[in-house]
């Protein structure tokens, strides 16, 4: 069982990293449960502050994942009806992966912006690519993030490596 919990977990810990850049996968929850199943593993030596720690690493970037497109559009010059537009863009996205992701919110902050004011077509168009930068932000976080949790979930079995052996 230790063997198949060991397995497990580097897979989980990569498809965390797949997860990250596909849209349709939640990765960084992937990958904590990698950490999950490493940690059950029945002679692996893990700190339980680890489990913790990356759980609460995941929950924060999780929902920063939310955030950070909003964010984008509003630095971006948009209004309300543009950061608005972004989140009902990133839900509507949810129905159409993995595409929808992308162009769900990129859409949303752009219409948002229109209904704020149709006349500037420039200013919806500056919000929407604020909306599409935030988005690969969140992406590239989530990323660097998922291959930090891969590096950290091998160094800790390389460390225990001489107890199943």
């Amino acid at each position: 069982m230790e063997y198949f919990l060991l397995l497990l977990s580097v897979l989980l810990l990569f498809f965390g990293i797949v997860g990250s850049i596909l849209p349709a996968l939640p990765g960084l929850p992937i990958s904590w449960l990698g950490f999950l199943s490493l940690y059950l593993v029945k002679d692996m030596q893990m700190n339980p502050t680890i489990l913790w720690i990356t759980l609460i690493i995941t929950i924060a970037i999780t929902i920063l994942d939310y955030v950070i497109p909003a964010q984008g559009t509003k630095r971006f010059g948009g209004s309300k009806y543009g950061i608005w537009g972004t989140n009902l863009g990133l839900l509507a996205g949810f129905f159409i992966p993995p595409i929808g992701f992308i162009v769900g919110p990129f859409i949303g902050a752009f219409i948002g912006e229109l209904i704020y004011d149709s006349t500037n077509i420039k200013r919806a168009l500056k919000a929407a690519f604020g909306s599409f930068i935030g988005f690969l932000a969140s992406t590239f976080i989530k990323v660097f993030t998922s291959i930090l949790f891969l590096a950290v979930g091998i160094y800790l079995i390389i460390k225990n490596i001489s107890i199943w052996f």
